[in-house]
């Protein structure tokens, strides 16, 4: 029987790339997404029309915290498997905006969760983030780590769901894991992210804010690399007969509940990062260095051993290469 697939967040750029992947692959999505005006709206509209072309594509549009509809689509959908992507994103607009972030982070997710329970699924994958990690000094950051110094709201509502998974995934014995991505970047991209920002600035010739005045080290994940982690996780669910049989494992040791790093593992200077982007435009930044932004951290950098011990596969674009992939997209979908 094939797979059955919900994904929320389908419209977004990890959910986009994601569904796409799976869909090319004949399996069964139903997408669900809110379509907000986060970012720009036409941008999850575009993607969201490539995905209505596949037939084996359905889709509904609401928010998480909907219960009612939440729950009808996936009653209705029956799946055998839930991707939880959708979040308010941002770890500035969280600063701005907090309250948004606990409706939409943690009520939407234990939304999800207490669903994901109500129809037995085989395996329900959740996207937490490395900013969970927050002030943590030790480098490279491992699953295994204490975390508890968010360093801003949208870390701590994404610290929260992990908590609200693992006693779920204790009580009802649900195989959870929770994903914890580095600085994602590519085409299709969201426009509120770095390389998508700094691109924009340089092209129109206007100023591109650089904080802490680049002196910053960032993991960056390119998307492809992202699904493939995910695609080779489905079949993959936490359970406690694996327990103590993978050194420095985070499944925990009273639920089927696991903690796993998708990054780069590459720690990649900020102002190199945007070297490259000068040498690929072949235009000159105007830059305008600023102090760190609050709720920022200054270093990221993942192990991903665990994620390579349980899938066998290891995320390896070079930054360089990702950035000349997403100008290639950049200059298509904007015609430059």
């Amino acid at each position: 029987m094939k797979k059955r697939i919900f994904i929320t967040g389908s419209a977004g750029f990890i959910g986009f790339h994601l569904s796409k992947n799976f869909l090319d692959k004949k399996i069964k999505v139903h997408g669900y997404d809110s379509l907000n005006d986060y970012y720009d709206v036409k941008l999850k509209k575009s993607r969201l029309s490539i995905l209505k072309k596949y037939k084996n594509f359905t889709f509904t549009k609401n928010k998480l915290e909907n219960k009612k509809i939440l729950e009808k689509s996936i009653l209705n959908f029956k799946p055998d498997y839930i991707i939880h992507l959708a979040a308010q994103a941002g770890v500035r607009y969280s600063i701005e905006k907090p309250r948004v972030y606990l409706s939409a982070n943690i009520e939407g997710t234990y939304n999800i969760i207490e669903l994901a329970k109500k129809v037995n699924v085989k395996h329900l994958i959740i996207a937490s983030s490395s900013s969970v990690y927050g002030a943590n000094k030790k480098i490279p950051f491992k699953e295994v780590d204490k975390a508890d110094t968010q360093l801003s709201i949208y870390a701590a509502t994404k610290k929260s769901t992990e908590s609200i998974a693992h006693s779920y995934s204790n009580i009802w014995k649900i195989p959870i894991t929770m994903l914890r991505f580095f600085t994602v970047y590519g085409p299709w991209g969201r426009p509120d992210m770095a390389l998508f920002k700094f691109t924009k600035g340089i092209i129109k010739k206007k100023k591109i804010d650089i904080y802490n005045r680049g002196k910053m080290y960032r993991d960056f994940t390119y998307i492809d690399d992202i699904v493939k982690g995910i695609t080779g996780l489905i079949n993959k669910a936490p359970n406690l007969k694996q327990l103590g049989k993978i050194k420095n494992d985070s499944l925990s040791s009273i639920a089927p509940f696991r903690i796993l790093n998708i990054g780069n593992t590459q720690k990649v200077y900020l102002l190199n990062f945007i070297s490259a982007l000068e040498k690929e435009l072949g235009k000159k930044a105007i830059r305008n260095y600023m102090s760190l932004q609050k709720g920022d951290v200054k270093v990221t950098l993942s192990d991903t051993s665990l994620l390579k011990k349980i899938t066998g596969y290891k995320p390896k674009t070079n930054y360089k290469i990702g950035i000349k992939k997403f100008l290639k997209w950049f200059k298509y979908y904007y015609k430059y």
